[in-house]
Formats: C-alpha cells, structure tokens, sequence
C-alpha cells in the first residue's frame, strides 16, 4: 500500500512547471515541412516567445474555467480509478482557488493524488517557483525542429532540453503558434524522475486561446512503474470565462515590433 501512495504522488511532479498565465485538442498533426529561410530562428522565436508570455500574464488579472481530473491505475497492489470535478478562480499574481463538485472512485486517489495535485499547485504559483521553471533561455536551450501547418494555423516545432537538473523542469518538443507566439502543445518527459518507483514518465500538454490569452486545455502524464503498472492521470479544462484583464491592444505586439531579424 505505501508503494502506491509514493507512485501516485509522483505523477504531480511533471504538472507545474508552466504558469496559470503562460498557456479541445488540435487536429491530427499536420505534415512536418522544413524551415524555410524567411521564418524566424530557433532563438528569434524563443525571445518572441519569452516577451509575448510576459505580456500576456501581466495583463491577464483574473478567469475562472472548470477542471476534471481522472485517473486510471493498473498493476499491484490493486487497479484503481477515480474522478473528481473542480471549479477554479485564478486571481493575479498568485491566488488559486478550488471548489470541488463531485468526486467518484478510489477515495485514496482522490485524497492523495487529486487534492495533493491542487494544494501542490497553490504552492507552486509563487514568483519565485515560477522564475525557476519558467520556458525561457534562462532555463532551457532551444533549437528548431522544423514547422507544421495544421487548420488552425502554422506553428513553429522547438527542442528544448534544460539547462540544469529541477525536477519541475523537463526535455522534449514544442509547438509554438507563429502569429501569437504562444505553446499550444508540449510533448515532454521530465528531466530527473519523479520517484524511485517509477521508470517512465511522458507528458503531453494541449492549450487552447480564449480571447486573447492562452490556457491549458488538456493534460495528460503517462507513468510506467517499476514493479509492472502504469498510472494515466489526465485533466480536462472546460467553461473558461476571463473575468478581469487589460484591454486587448495591452498585450498584442505590431509586427514591426517583433524580433524578425
């Protein structure tokens, strides 16, 4: 019983190293083309990136959207699943609030997974938290791994790898849109493991825009464990209304204000 608590408490390490700000699932991936020579480098879109993410987090004050967590356990001592409905206020700079709805399933997934989850986060919002896991050249080094185009849009394919060991922060590849400069999908594992009792951890992330900012979508983190099991612990975000923020010229960029050089 003590293996599972650890195991499962593990799964929320992957899930904080991007702010409430910062960032429906996208159609299939579209064909992967090279970068041809007029579209921006590696380092122009990491900056893009960087300024656009400030911008975008300053201005956003205050929304309120709905979460539903699920996960499925399978392995020893026992299979487990549980779901739980949250209703979440964010309030700039660092106020979360949850109120859950309805909860279903293993009460100790619940109690020590889901609520661990929310308390975790509450504690992470912190500006210095933030500063240390942020998606920036501060952080992690960027190179290009070509561009997609997708129905909504052209998007940029960044590696990022990081720049020192945290257990918030992790490797993989990004999908940055090319008109906001903004992540719409992460597909990473984090760089130090999240427990001894877990051997694998893949984590993919999808955002979606709302007016003019960009909020998480869908998550989900995949664990294989040691000892034969695998843990899928997803979140669902819904109902997303902006209730306070800047007016929209506030935050978006003119093009001849852009790094294009």
């Amino acid at each position: 019983m003590r293996f599972f608590r650890i195991s499962c408490a593990a799964l929320i390490v992957p899930l904080f190293s991007w702010s409430p700000q910062a960032r429906c699932q996208l159609p299939p991936a579209a064909r992967s083309r090279p970068v041809p020579p007029e579209l921006l480098s590696a380092a122009q879109i990491a900056k893009n990136l960087e300024a656009r993410d400030q911008q975008r987090a300053a201005a956003l004050q205050q929304f309120s959207g709905r979460r539903v967590y699920r996960m499925q356990y399978r392995g020893w001592p026992s299979n487990r699943d549980a779901e739980m409905v949250v209703d979440v206020t964010y309030r700039a700079p660092n106020v979360k609030q949850f109120k859950v709805v309805s909860q279903s399933g293993s009460t100790f997934v619940i109690d020590h997974v889901f609520k661990k989850l929310m308390l975790s986060e509450q504690q992470f919002i912190s500006d210095a938290n933030r500063r240390e896991t942020a998606l920036n050249t501060q952080n992690y080094d960027f190179s290009s791994a070509g561009y997609e185009v997708t129905p909504s849009g052209r998007e940029y394919v960044l590696n990022i790898v990081p720049k020192k060991n945290n257990k918030f922060l992790y490797r993989g590849k990004i999908w940055v849109d090319a008109d906001d400069f903004a992540v719409v999908r992460i597909e990473a594992e984090p760089v130090e493991s999240p427990s001894i009792w877990i051997k694998k951890t893949e984590i993919e992330h999808r955002y979606v825009k709302v007016n003019d900012f960009w909020l998480p979508a869908a998550d989900r983190t995949q664990s294989m464990i040691r000892l034969g099991g695998e843990a899928v612990l997803s979140i669902e975000y819904q109902n997303y209304r902006i209730t306070r923020n800047t007016p929209a010229h506030g935050i978006e960029l003119e093009r001849a204000g852009m790094d294009s050089h």
